[in-house]
């Protein structure tokens, strides 16, 4: 008797998120595919810089840095090494057979800038796309989508490999490659500080963060004084979810144009009238962020086939072995009854599309508070094993899947056993 209790109960509660989630995303459910569109979106998450050379290279010269003196830059040059070890990623696909061979057998020195700018005008350097002269040296640099949120499988070597698009690039120190630039100064005069300062915060971010409303409110620091950066998200598994953002700023047409004109700094045209808050915004005001109109616009024609693409790219399933399946059979009890895991994280998507206080799920309220949402949405949990590197949560705050099931464990009073914890963990990363 007790135990139909417990599967009429599982089975009422997944009906009623199913349905109620259908009812929350019904836009999204009658989208349909588009062949052409996606290929479309494909070449620009992956090529399309929306003119921010003028930024990169431009302002912060980060063209010259790549170059070095030797080749018409400054200073000793960014060799493939060098990129390699801040984050930056090859796609194998794109190099030529006598290049791999060089590589492989050592004649390409992978210590060379010269060689990075061959990578260049190969297109090999994922996300970062150059513009060469007639001769041949570097002109500008500018940076798409996939250098945040694509990533490559390794499969030539640590780096280089097979691209993954929308898998999250948790080894891409945005803030050393920032920091590469021989005139800070304009940034650090948005943001009301001195260079050093600026480049203190920028070095504290450290690989696969990036603080994207620092940019906004000028909050570098968090109240307890660690960092105000969060992991860079993924961008796959996205199709059914409405909130795109840790704390649902809007959908990911509306975050695509924020981060295409805000944080990459293309030419495009941005309006959201909560960004003219000086209280809460006080740089966005300072700097019109909140109203930007560039003619030609080079960003906005581009995000419907860019969501396209977007959506197009299911979450990944993790490799055969990487996780005890019979546990994790016995973890998806826990994670529908016990746990209650399922109110929240809902399949297919593992999301409710729903935005919760900070209260609710047992955090501080900071991040939320700096959004205009003042909440945060649920994260979907499909293909988390492609997150493991950074910790879990908006900010990385739990370093493993443990802490994660204890910390809820904790605040929810389930009483969970070891064996539970465990099982449910298993189950967590065979999503």
């Amino acid at each position: 008797m007790k135990y139909k209790k417990q599967l009429l109960v599982m089975v009422s509660l997944s009906l009623f998120v199913i349905l109620s989630q259908c009812k929350k995303n019904d836009t999204h459910m009658d989208e349909k595919d588009d062949p052409a569109l996606i290929s479309q979106g494909k070449q620009i998450f992956r090529d399309d810089t929306f003119g921010d050379e003028d930024f990169w290279s431009g302002l912060l010269h980060i063209d010259k840095a790549i170059a070095g003196a030797k080749n018409g830059g400054f200073g000793a040059g960014v060799s493939p090494k060098t990129a390699l070890a801040v984050g930056l990623k090859v796609d194998a696909e794109a190099l030529p057979p006598e290049v791999v061979a060089g590589i492989s057998s050592g004649a390409i020195d992978l210590n060379d800038p010269a060689t990075t700018l061959t990578l260049l005008k190969l297109n090999a350097v994922v996300g970062v796309k150059g513009t060469f002269s007639s001769s041949g040296s570097l002109k500008s640099i500018g940076i798409t989508c996939a250098s945040c949120h694509s990533t490559v499988d390794n499969s030539f070597a640590p780096g280089i490999g097979k691209r993954l698009d929308g898998w999250p690039n948790r080894d891409l120190n945005v803030g050393t490659i920032i920091s590469l630039t021989d005139n800070a100064q304009p940034v650090a005069n948005l943001l009301h500080v001195d260079e050093t300062t600026l480049r203190s915060v920028l070095a504290a971010w450290g690989p696969g963060k990036f603080a994207a409303v620092l940019f906004m409110d000028g909050k570098a620091l968090r109240p307890d004084g660690s960092v105000a950066a969060n992991l860079i998200p993924a961008a796959f598994g996205l199709k059914n979810i409405g909130l795109t953002t840790y704390t649902g700023w809007g959908d990911i047409s509306y975050w695509n144009s924020f981060v295409g004109n805000l944080e990459m700094h293309g030419k495009g045209t941005f309006h959201d009238s909560r960004l003219n808050d000086p209280v809460k915004y006080p740089i966005a005001v300072e700097n019109n962020f909140g109203n930007v109109i560039n003619t030609p616009d080079l960003i906005t024609s581009k995000l419907p086939a860019l969501k396209s693409y977007q959506h197009s790219i299911s979450a990944p399933k993790p490799p055969a072995g990487s996780f005890d399946k019979a546990a994790a059979d016995r973890g998806k009890g826990v994670f529908l009854l016990k746990a209650k895991c399922a109110s929240c994280h809902a399949s297919p998507v593992f999301a409710d599309n729903i935005l919760h206080d900070a209260s609710e799920i047992g955090i501080d309220d900071f991040e939320a508070k700096r959004s205009p949402t003042g909440k945060y949405r649920t994260t979907p949990l499909g293909g988390l094993f492609t997150r493991m590197k950074g910790g879990f949560y908006h900010d990385g705050r739990f370093a493993t899947l443990n802490d994660v099931v204890n910390h809820y464990n904790t605040f929810m009073s389930l009483n969970l056993t070891t064996s539970e914890k465990q099982d449910l963990v298993e189950y967590l990363k065979s999503l």
